[in-house]
């Protein structure tokens, strides 16, 4: 098993996470792996979602203050 990163980039978790379904879809784990894998794998997701929903967050801040910088009156 590849040693595990305390802290990933977006795409690095997204790579780790799609390296771990793929060898659980060909049946590479056995039973004591398949465990720790899916931890692994939890984890994982929940990283990318956070990212994913802070990045939106942001963007949403970014564009709620374009608008209303746009609707301003100007002098």
């Amino acid at each position: 098993m590849a040693a595990k990163k305390e802290t990933y980039t977006y795409s690095e978790a997204m790579k780790r996470l799609e390296s771990i379904v793929s060898r659980i879809e060909s049946n590479e784990l056995d039973i004591d792996e398949l465990g720790t894998h899916l931890k692994e794998a939890q984890k994982l997701i929940k990283f990318c979602k956070d990212k994913l929903y802070k990045a939106d967050r942001e963007i949403q801040k970014m564009l709620a203050s374009e608008t209303d910088s746009d609707e301003s009156p100007t002098a």
